[in-house]
């Protein structure tokens, strides 16, 4: 079986703000069709890799390549054109609070393609199907829908463009777990649907497991030593339980382990 090419290659990304570095050294390919989950604790750099990739933060040193093309080399307009390519699944949705759920799921293909208007309300119908949402939703306003319903509203407007790439920051933060569950068969479906490379930014090992080909794990770089990997883990998500690092096994297993005596050490000096 030949393996897919990569549709993302980072190379030896380094992103640093004022003196803080929170990404060093990061190199890794993500082939067409895969769904990759990136996780690690708060402050690793998991959200900042996500917005590396669409070159909404720029490294120090490293570049994306993004279908075998450097988007630090992209115009401004070059890189909107490419990010239309892409579909982003924010934190809490990040809906529009003043437009209706219809105006949402509209909005970038008003913005990016104005001339197809009669295209439009189909592309949009079809996605609201796809995500499992009546279209009664259409006319009300993100406040007053569920959490549960926000978020399918959100993956909705990500696929009304037909990306080829979905990003997914946090798509179950906030949920209970049924709801969550529900969130991780739509981002299965739309893998199985559509054919799109997915990459899930998640604290969640349940979605970790169930949904991904591939996990990575990064680990904060202020408490790495020397000139050790910030990836402490890339592989399947059924071998992590077994990892090498007990830091990886600690963290999926929700275990404190030697974080919690590093606490207690920085509080006492402190």
């Amino acid at each position: 079986m030949v393996a897919a090419e990569p549709i993302i290659d980072i190379h030896d990304l380094h992103v640093r703000f004022g003196r803080q570095q929170v990404l060093r050294d990061i190199s890794l390919s993500v082939p067409r069709g895969q769904t990759l989950a990136i996780i690690g604790e708060s402050g690793c750099g998991k959200t900042v890799l996500l917005k590396s990739i669409i070159g909404l933060v720029r490294p120090q040193q490293g570049f994306v390549e993004f279908d075998g093309k450097r988007i630090d080399r992209f115009s401004e307009q070059e890189l909107a054109q490419q990010r239309t390519r892409f579909g982003f699944v924010f934190q809490n949705a990040a809906l529009f609070d003043s437009m209706s759920i219809a105006e949402n799921i509209l909005f970038p293909l008003r913005q990016h393609k104005p001339a197809q208007r009669k295209e439009h309300e189909q592309a949009m119908l079809s996605c609201l199907a796809e995500v499992g949402l009546p279209t009664s939703v259409l006319s009300k306003r993100p406040a007053e829908l569920s959490g549960g319903m926000r978020k399918r509203v959100g993956v909705a407007r990500a696929l009304v463009m037909n990306p080829e790439v979905v990003l997914y920051d946090e798509p179950t933060t906030g949920l209970d777990p049924i709801v969550s569950d529900v969130i991780n068969e739509l981002m299965m479906h739309t893998r199985e649907h559509f054919g799109v490379t997915s990459i899930i930014v998640t604290h969640d090992m349940k979605t970790a497991r169930k949904v991904a080909d591939r996990v990575i794990m990064l680990y904060p770089r202020t408490r790495l030593e020397g000139d050790e990997p910030q990836v402490l883990y890339d592989g399947a998500p059924a071998q992590l339980d077994v990892a090498d690092d007990q830091r990886v096994t600690q963290f999926v297993r929700g275990e404190a382990g030697d974080r919690l005596m590093e606490m207690r050490s920085a509080k006492a000096e402190g």
